[in-house]
Order: structure tokens, then sequence, then C-alpha cells
């Protein structure tokens, strides 16, 4: 159901009311509300989009995860610049934001794989991502080899698997209203550590 009987979206912290978008999402969204589309160029400008999840958000921005050589990888590298989008259809809400990449630290990208499930890791060493594959027992062959070699002992972050964080120039809130006239409330900034320039924008 549609927003009709709230106030119009307000606020001079994008971060703030992210947060409070996403713990709202948390409650309503039956599966992943940290479900976001991740659009990247390559270096001839050709865009790309698929979905990934977000792993942490704050003012410094919003960092996810990947296999370094993938087609986003490789996108990132040509390109580093980015622009996310979080649809929650429960809620009928919408963020987008954009700006530039830059890459987590060794510390943080240790730390977050550390977190993940034994055989996630494994899966991490075994898919040569976004590559051309003969067929699934190839991909099966990998993970069994490298369940073998980690039986016993700490998976270690593969080099090829790290994280990004985009860092926003622009974040807009969208709220679904009545008869398409939908509100939308933009931040923008000149740079990083700018402030934060707010405004109201038609439907």
């Amino acid at each position: 159901m549609a927003d009709t009987d709230v106030e119009s979206i307000t606020g001079t912290d994008p971060f703030a009311l992210f947060e409070e978008w996403m713990a709202e999402a948390g409650k309503s969204e039956p599966n992943d509300p940290n479900a976001m589309a991740l659009a990247t160029a390559d270096a001839s400008g050709l865009p790309d989009v698929r979905m990934v999840l977000l792993k942490d958000a704050g003012p410094e921005g919003f960092v996810f995860y990947t296999n370094l050589e993938s087609a986003k990888g490789t996108e990132l590298a040509e390109n580093p610049q980015a622009a996310l989008c979080f649809h929650w259809k429960t809620l009928r809400r919408q963020i987008r934001a954009r700006g530039s990449i830059s890459p987590v630290s060794e510390a943080e990208a240790d730390a977050y794989f550390a977190t993940r499930a034994k055989d996630s890791q494994i899966g991490a060493w075994a898919s040569r991502q976004s590559r051309p594959m003969e067929g699934r027992f190839e991909l099966e062959k990998e993970v069994a080899r490298f369940g073998a070699k980690y039986a016993i002992k700490k998976v270690d972050r593969p080099p090829h698997w790290s994280g990004f964080r985009l860092t926003p120039s622009q974040i807009e809130f969208w709220r679904d209203r009545p008869f398409r006239l939908h509100d939308r409330l933009v931040f923008q900034r000149e740079a990083s550590d700018a402030p934060w320039q707010t405004s109201k924008l038609f439907p």
C-alpha cells in the first residue's frame, strides 16, 4: 500500500534517513532487504547492471563485495564510478545513489570474509566468476578441490576477492504517492567532504 497518509520526505542527513528506511525494509521485505541493483560501465561506456547485497553503509558510503576478476570487478577497475538502486516493493519506496568507487581496506575485506559461511568462503576460491564454464561439473570439481584443501583449517581470503565502497555524490529518496504524484527528495554535494544540499524533484 502506498504511503498516502504521511508527510513529505524530509531530512538533512541522507545516511540517517537511509538507516531508518533500511530498518523498516528489514521488517517488511520477505527476502534480502539489503539487495540493490548495481550499475557499472566499461571503458567504452557500455552500461551493465546486476543485483548485489549491501554489506555496510555509513557516512563514508555503501560497501559490497565481489570477485575482482568478475565483470563488475573489471568494469569498476576500468571506470571507478557506479550507481545503485534499492527498491522495496512492500514499502513502495526506492533509494538511488551514484558516485565514485574505491576499494575497501585489506583489513575490512579480511574482517568481512571471516564472517562468511565456510562453504561460501570455499566458493569464493572455486568460482572463476563471469568467465565461461564448460559445465556444472567443472565448478563442482573446484569446490571439491578447495573443500579438501581447507577441510581442517581456516579458509584464507582469496587475493582476487575483496570489496568496493561507493562514495555518493547524489542520493535520492523516492516514495510512491497516489496518481503517480510521487515524493522525491535528492541530496547532492560537490565533494565527499562538502555539505549536502537538498531539493525536491517533480515526480
